[in-house]
């Protein structure tokens, strides 16, 4: 196999290493690997130096990174509150471009702006390439992140999350190589040939109707279909049954839709964003998003059950398309885990009930990265998965 994947809940990190470095490399059986990535949990954080250096020093691997998450996931595991280092290795032969990249925020006159992007970027092309990427919350300028991407490299996905289990800004959550750092992003553009498929899960399922932004801008709707939206709500909400509005009480969240193209919107058309609230003068509504008019919206709710059913709808059709996974990252919300579901391990077991038994590794992110679509956004109360296939074609 071309990729292998360890976990150790040691709490010694030198032993943590060992062990992950022995399992993964073993698994290669022989193969050198290229690429490897690094995913820790904050008891480890004060050995972040450590854990690059040593990893850097006893992998041949072409680039290394990694971060900090609150939560780790390897195999069938997702390690809460507890020690954990996960080790995720690929091998291609020589068959892949891989180029390790350090992004640092500086500001400017126009703005905010992120230097140190690949070189290689220029070049990527969006229909076999990847952009994986893990940046600090703290510094990371999320908006011209997508930006840069969406607008000059259309199509090209980029997946990953920000680090999470940090108590501030200043900690050393990210490695790059043989250095742990404490702001920025880190990454790898990989560039073909290679299989992989994109899967995003934002778990969650429509209710009411899909409703046309009449008046508004920025982020807030000022009518939906020429109805305040908080009248409209109201009305909704004494049709729902007593389940839907117990979950509209937890958290409602509204999904804007990618097309207005469409005569149905069924799984993947919507962007689903969390709602500031509603105005109770106006019956405006804000939404943590932008708007436009014409904008089609239907209202969305999230529980464990819609959950798993999207990200089992998600893997399956990737299946069907014709994927065969071979291995696996999984960034998934610091949200999820049995802070949503009633039993642990969830995300990692259902991708490998679903499209294994593969490699996996990753973590719990504070946002997560993945295409909708075309288009690359932040996310929350999400599964962003990446499914490599084995070798190159």
């Amino acid at each position: 196999m071309p990729f292998a994947a360890a976990l150790s809940t040691a709490t010694d990190v030198r032993r943590a290493l060992d062990e992950v470095v022995g399992n993964a490399v073993a698994q290669l059986a022989g193969a050198e690997p290229e690429l490897a990535l690094v995913f820790y949990s904050p008891h480890h954080e004060e050995d972040a130096q450590r854990i690059a250096e040593t990893l850097a020093g006893r992998l041949p691997a072409r680039c290394l990174v990694g971060c900090q998450g609150e939560a780790i996931a390897a195999h069938r595991r997702e390690v809460e509150s507890a020690a954990a280092l996960a080790l995720w290795l690929g091998s291609w032969r020589g068959a892949v471009g891989l180029e390790a990249f350090q992004l640092e925020a500086e500001r400017t006159p126009d703005g905010p702006t992120l230097l140190g992007w690949p070189d290689a970027l220029a070049e990527a092309d969006p229909t076999r390439d990847i952009l994986l990427t893990l940046g600090d919350p703290h510094t990371v300028p999320v908006p011209e992140l997508l930006a840069r991407l969406n607008e000059d490299h259309p199509g090209l996905p980029l997946v990953g999350g920000m680090a999470s289990g940090m108590g501030g800004p200043g900690e050393r959550i990210l490695v790059h190589g043989k250095e742990a750092l404490s702001s920025g992003a880190v990454g790898v553009l990989v560039r073909g040939p290679l299989h992989w498929r994109s899967v995003v899960s934002q778990g969650a399922r429509p209710i009411g109707r899909p409703l046309v932004v009449t008046k508004g801008g920025d982020n807030v709707i000022v009518e939906l279909g020429g109805q305040k939206p908080l009248d409209y709500m109201r009305e909704l909400y004494h049709e729902l049954p007593e389940a839907d509005r117990q979950l509209v009480r937890q958290g409602l969240m509204v999904g804007l839709a990618l097309s207005e193209y469409r005569d149905q919107f069924g799984r993947g058309d919507f962007l689903v964003r969390s709602l500031y609230g509603f105005d109770e003068a106006t019956g405006a509504l804000a939404v943590a998003d932008r708007i436009r008019l014409g904008q089609t919206v239907q209202f969305q709710i999230r529980d464990a059950e819609t959950a798993d059913e999207d990200l089992r709808a998600l893997l399956r059709q990737a299946k069907e398309d014709g994927t065969r996974g071979a291995a696996a990252l999984l960034f998934s919300c610091n949200g999820r885990g049995t802070r949503l579901f009633s039993t642990p391990d969830h995300d990692a077991t259902v991708i490998q009930d679903e499209v294994g038994p593969l490699p996996l590794a990753g973590f719990f992110a504070a946002g997560e990265l993945g295409p909708v679509g075309r288009k690359n956004f932040i996310h929350g109360y999400t599964a962003s998965v990446i499914l490599f296939e084995e070798g190159a074609p």
